[in-house]
């Protein structure tokens, strides 16, 4: 039924498809968590109890006291086949390079982190030149910062520079310092290495080291070390997951789409074709089943296309992931069967999924109707067609109240998303219903005058052939609405998280960090103002079965945080309390109880000590960005490694080492400029994806479309047209084409849009301005613009000129 180049745009769109899920399902298997390098050699890991967050799908594990540690790694050593067991500390520890860090571009975690020297047997580290640091004030740097042994280093810590001497020199990030010294930075312990002996079996070892450490840690195996990896790895691999499996969805969805949309347009031109078949006795179960096999073979032969292109593709988005921060530094593609699989299996999958309307309009094909019906086909749509319509576009409206009563701003999101999906699907149903009001809305009659003519059959035609419109029409509609709904959402919600810290902070100006994670103490004493101090507590830590809770704790100077923080409500007790280093002040939901609880609070800190904790006050959730607030010197005392996140200061000050002084309001913008950027750059993706399909789709549609209407515009040249007005008629009609997409694409956007801000207004408390995304509107309609002048006017020359030749001019 169809030839190659009718079958070219659905076998471009699934190739196109399929390349991208083969891409993306490759690279969702490579994303597994990595044994960190520094602690490869370590056949069996023990790790310290793990703790759940509802908030945090990596929440960090909960430390081993020093004692304890210490007590628990000689118990191990002493396992059949150990050869040592070392536990692994970490503090924060960054040279500096002419009295700065060295710029952040490229760095990792490791470079702002110190370890025992001990921790470098764990990874097989070796020392490039020098001697091991064996005393106070003796270090161990990476080479490539260009110390030599015995040269002096300045290291900044979380209590700010300190003078060393370089020992030696390794060829890794990070610094490495005598045990002594390590057990003094770094009191809690995370993880025990166990070094076994060469013959010696780690699954054998990891079942004695269970029996020795019972419910008070995890011994891990194999790949299951990488359940060791930074937090911060962990959660890029995760965010880039989140990034893959959108690409991956809405790659699928507007795959279906585009091969539905061509389909349905070839079924509808071949009309006649089907219609002859019928007459000399094909069934409709025979006209079905030649649209499904044309389908299978083309979606056969575009899965195997669209994984080759997949599979070379993976490798350097791979890397373009890396660049762009959704996956760490240590991620690498592997191929493996499933993605190999599936993405096989989707050609054919989302080909018959996509065919299964059209087949069924071609079976329904009446001989004689269809041999009487004139060229502009004017028939009404079907009442299964209108029902299905109405509950898609009845679904979008659910999902978009859905998004505007959402308790998260991700919910909101999600929702928002599938109402889109749901209305763009339903406009697209009821497109030919739609059309003929939409053409009338943008173009009233016009009268005769130099070029009304053309005008006039451009409306005509667009009326009296409305499914042919509104399926030219579609992939402009899918492209504007899913561009201009994730710009929009990106802007908007940027704009209302900005002002939203804006409105709860009482200062002119901020220190924060420069070239560093946090602040040191120096730093702060420095820069007079209201510091906040952050650190992980832990509770439940003796409530077994109950879980480990990990809770942010803060630790503030009372009168200054209460000078800084305009949204602090205090409902029971009072901040003036929070002096000792065993109070707390506590928010209701981390509360046990309503009004002040008398009971003490045991908390664990990051040295794996506990501590019971009397609360002196209760205040609201949204008054702390965290969960406790905690006097700074008792944060300070268990948790040598916290740097300070910023200093809230009325007046600017010179910035000391490691520290830049901006603004509030560059603050409020700065605040979430790293996830920001990631948005950013998921939002092109999904454009990206949305706006290339809608440009394959209506290229290939309007080719199809200048390629069988060859008789009518033949028909317009012997009425007297010339071939430049021919061209001019079928430009006008693509832009009409473009114009008609774009509204509809733009109310549906416009509609999600709607929900998302309202949504915002509930959870903020305040009205929120919405950010239409013009840049990107005008953009995307530009593109569809080109392309389908591109698509129409070249093969409308083309067969002009070849007429030219082959007929004489009249």
């Amino acid at each position: 039924m169809l030839t190659a180049r009718r079958s070219a745009g659905a076998f471009v769109a699934v190739a196109v498809g399929v390349a991208l899920v083969a891409a993306s399902t490759l690279l969702l298997a490579s994303g597994r968590p990595q044994v960190p390098d520094r602690l490869a050699r370590a056949a069996v890991l023990v790790q310290s109890p793990a703790a759940h967050s509802p908030a945090d799908p990596f929440p960090p594990t909960r430390p081993w006291s020093s004692a304890v540690a210490t007590e628990l790694a000689g118990r191990l050593a002493g396992l059949t086949g150990v050869v040592a067991a070392v536990p692994d500390r970490s503090f924060y520890a960054q040279p500096l390079v002419e009295g700065r860090p060295p710029a952040a571009d490229g760095q990792r975690q490791e470079a702002h982190q110190g370890h025992g020297w001990a921790s470098s047997r764990l990874g097989g580290l070796r020392l490039t030149a020098g001697e091991p640091p064996r005393r106070a004030g003796e270090v161990v740097v990476d080479a490539a910062l260009g110390l030599r042994p015995g040269a002096p280093v300045t290291l900044l810590t979380a209590t700010g520079t300190q003078p060393y001497t370089v020992t030696g020199l390794v060829d890794a990030p990070g610094v490495h310092v005598a045990d002594e010294v390590a057990a003094t930075l770094a009191p809690g312990v995370h993880a025990i290495g166990l070094l076994l002996a060469p013959d010696a079996d780690p699954d054998r070892v990891a079942v004695a080291a269970r029996n020795v450490v019972g419910d008070d840690a995890r011994v891990l195996t194999g790949a299951d070390r990488g359940a060791l990896e930074p937090r911060e790895d962990a959660r890029t691999r995760w965010i880039g997951l989140q990034v893959l499996t959108a690409t991956a969805a809405l790659a699928g969805f507007v795959t279906i789409f585009v091969v539905a949309a061509t389909f349905a347009y070839v079924v509808g031109q071949r009309r006649r074709e089907l219609a002859l078949l019928r007459t000399v006795g094909a069934t409709p179960r025979q006209v079905r089943r030649m649209v499904y096999g044309h389908a299978l073979a083309v979606g056969a032969a575009g899965a195997i296309a669209g994984l080759l292109l997949g599979a070379a593709l993976a490798p350097v988005l791979g890397r373009l992931l890396i660049d762009a921060g959704f996956e760490p530094a240590t991620f690498r593609v592997r191929y493996t069967i499933w993605p190999v699989a599936a993405s096989l299996a989707a050609g054919p999958l989302v080909a018959l999924l996509a065919v299964g309307t059209a087949a069924r309009r071609a079976a329904r094909v009446r001989p004689l109707e269809a041999l009487r019906e004139a060229a502009a086909e004017q028939r009404p749509i079907g009442r299964p067609r209108a029902v299905t319509g109405a509950l898609l576009v009845a679904a979008g409206v659910a999902l978009g109240l859905a998004t505007a009563t959402a308790d998260s701003a991700q919910d909101g999101a999600n929702f928002a998303l599938y109402a889109v999906m749901a209305l763009v699907t339903g406009a697209t149903v009821l497109a030919p219903v739609i059309v003929g009001p939409v053409v009338r809305l943008l173009c009233p009659p016009v009268r005769r005058r130099r070029g009304g003519a053309i005008g006039l059959l451009v409306r005509a035609g667009a009326m009296t052939a409305t499914r042919r419109t509104a399926s030219t029409a579609a992939p402009v509609l899918l492209t504007v609405a899913f561009a201009v709904l994730v710009s929009g959402l990106v802007q908007t919600s940027t704009a209302v998280y900005a002002a939203g810290r804006l409105s709860v902070v009482n200062a002119g100006w901020v220190a924060l960090p420069d070239r560093a994670p946090g602040l040191s103490d120096q730093a702060v004493a420095a820069t007079p103002g209201a510091a906040v101090l952050p650190t992980t507590v832990f509770v439940n830590a003796d409530a077994a079965p109950a879980p480990i809770r990990p809770l942010t704790a803060l630790g503030v100077d009372p009168a200054a945080f209460t000078a800084a923080n305009r949204a602090l409500t205090v409902l029971a007790g009072s901040l003036a309390e929070l002096r000792d280093d065993d109070t707390v002040v506590i928010t209701a939901s981390a509360a046990p109880s309503s009004g002040l609880p008398t009971e003490p609070y045991p908390v664990v800190f990051a040295d794996g000590e506990r501590v019971a904790l009397r609360v002196v006050a209760v205040v609201t959730d949204d008054s702390l960005p965290g969960d406790l607030l905690l006097p700074r010197a008792a944060v300070r005392a268990h948790d040598s490694s916290a740097l300070t996140s910023a200093v809230y200061l009325a007046e600017p000050v010179d910035p000391p080492a490691g520290a830049r002084v901006v603004d509030v309001a560059t603050w409020a913008a700065e605040a979430d400029q790293a996830e920001d950027r990631l948005v950013w750059f998921a939002t092109l993706l999904l454009i990206g994806v949305s706006a290339g399909y809608g440009g394959i789709a209506v290229a290939n549609t309007l080719l199809m479309a200048a390629a069988g209407r060859a008789a009518d515009l033949r028909l317009v040249r012997l009425a007297g047209a010339t071939r430049r007005q021919v061209v001019r008629l079928v430009a006008a009609e693509s832009a009409l084409v473009v114009l008609i997409g774009a509204a509809l694409g733009g109310a549906v956007a416009f509609a999600g849009l709607l929900s998302i801000r309202a949504g915002l207004a509930e959870q903020v408390g305040a009205p929120v301005r919405l950010v239409v995304p013009w840049p990107v509107v005008g953009g995307v309609i530009g593109l569809c613009l080109l392309l389908a002048l591109a698509a129409s006017v070249a093969p409308t020359w083309r067969l002009l000129r070849r007429r030219a030749v082959t007929e004489p001019a009249g």
